[in-house]
């Protein structure tokens, strides 16, 4: 073991750019790397900076269609030829010059992370950029062109592994992984969500338990629009711990989208920070617990760009690194100053947290019938849990 961890970043992935007035502004991403610098997190004694190289044709091949890659390719070349039938060229995917080569150069800090990881060279790996989960094998959808965690996935069983469990805390439904690994027993995806009636992409019901042969590989928590902190962990920890202790995965996966956040303008959740912080401290406890510590962390969704996202991320490569940011910690002048730089913004967030310190109760202190968070968590474990040798 050469070291605690890696943060996987390339400079080149601020290039993941839809344009002017896209939620997906990849100012997020440039704010949260300048946090982590300004906060003395990348000068840890356990965290090393690497870059990887951008995934090959034949990495992406693992989870993507030929001729889907073909017309990404294509679209790169010339936006304005960009197929819609691929997603692309769309609202949500709109094509731009360089697309191909940036959505690899994202795929391949996840996809080096996993090997770093399963080889021994890395306890842990982060990559923030990453955590594109929607995108399909033959589709880009939901502002993800290439979809990394499920290409990281895919080549950790390439490498070898034999089960590997991926959580997804992200607002929106982890629907790009989970259905490249439906029919996949080798595979558990976890996902909490936003209750699909009230937003995209309209899947990820409890019912959704994975293919023939994989029954209950696929774990969907629909949580109800407004559901807050204490709601919230009580629903990840109901359902994520004792998956994972059935399932055994060598290796966990985890998607850490900052959209679950009150102030997230797509959602309608109403998470803190400070929520978000607890959520990061036990998927680096369940990697400890269950998967001999290898873990591979991703980014994901997040359109509160400078108040929510830098944070959250923040915290989450530190706790990685095994040197959390205390929550009091105030974000240093510097990093207001390039905030201003580069958004015109006055009046960020001053501290690492929301001034909350979130409780939650566990679920063996039993459940309301009557409560709608009790109900979504009680509809996917009689869903799943059986299919695990578990009580529902």
């Amino acid at each position: 073991m050469s070291g605690r961890a890696q943060l996987m970043w390339d400079e080149g992935v601020i290039g993941y750019d839809f344009g002017r007035g896209h939620p997906m502004d990849p100012v997020r991403l440039a704010l949260t790397k300048r946090l982590i610098e300004s906060l003395g997190v990348e000068r840890g004694p356990d965290l090393s900076v690497v870059a990887a190289k951008p995934v090959g044709d034949s990495t992406l091949r693992l989870v993507h269609r030929a001729d889907y890659i073909d017309a990404v390719r294509r679209a790169s070349l010339d936006p304005a030829s960009a197929d819609q039938r691929y997603g692309l060229g769309t609202p949500d995917d709109p094509a731009f010059a360089g697309m191909h080569e940036v959505s690899a150069l994202i795929a391949g800090q996840s996809v080096g992370g996993a090997e770093a990881v399963w080889q021994g060279r890395a306890l842990h790996a982060v990559n923030f950029a990453g955590g594109l989960h929607h995108a399909m094998p033959g589709s880009a959808s939901g502002f993800c062109v290439y979809n990394d965690p499920a290409l990281a996935i895919a080549r950790l069983l390439e490498l070898g592994a034999e089960r590997v469990a991926y959580v997804d805390l992200d607002v929106h439904h982890g629907d790009g992984v989970e259905a490249v690994f439906w029919d996949d027993p080798r595979v558990l995806t976890i996902s909490l969500h936003e209750h699909p009636g009230t937003l995209f992409p309209g899947t990820g019901w409890p019912q959704e338990c994975g293919g023939e042969g994989a029954e209950g590989s696929a774990v969907n928590v629909a949580l109800p629009p407004g559901t807050g902190d204490e709601g919230w962990l009580r629903a990840v920890h109901a359902v994520v711990p004792e998956l994972l202790e059935a399932f055994g995965p060598q290796v966990l996966v985890s998607q850490h989208g900052a959209d679950t956040h009150v102030e997230d303008p797509l959602a309608h959740l109403a998470v803190s920070v400070d929520a978000q912080r607890l959520a990061a401290e036990s998927a680096h406890e369940w990697a400890h617990t269950y998967a001999e510590g290898r873990w591979l962390a991703t980014g994901g969704g997040g359109y509160a760009v400078v108040d929510v996202v830098p944070r959250t991320w923040t915290h989450l490569v530190a706790i990685a690194a095994g040197t959390p940011v205390p929550r009091e910690t105030e974000v240093p002048a510097e990093w207001l100053q390039e905030v201003y730089a580069r958004t015109g913004r006055t009046g960020a967030q001053q501290r690492m947290t929301d001034g909350l310190e979130p409780h939650w109760r566990g679920w063996g202190a039993g459940y309301d019938p009557a409560d709608r968070l009790d109900q979504a968590v009680r509809a996917t474990r009689r869903a799943v849990f059986p299919a695990h040798g578990l009580l529902p």
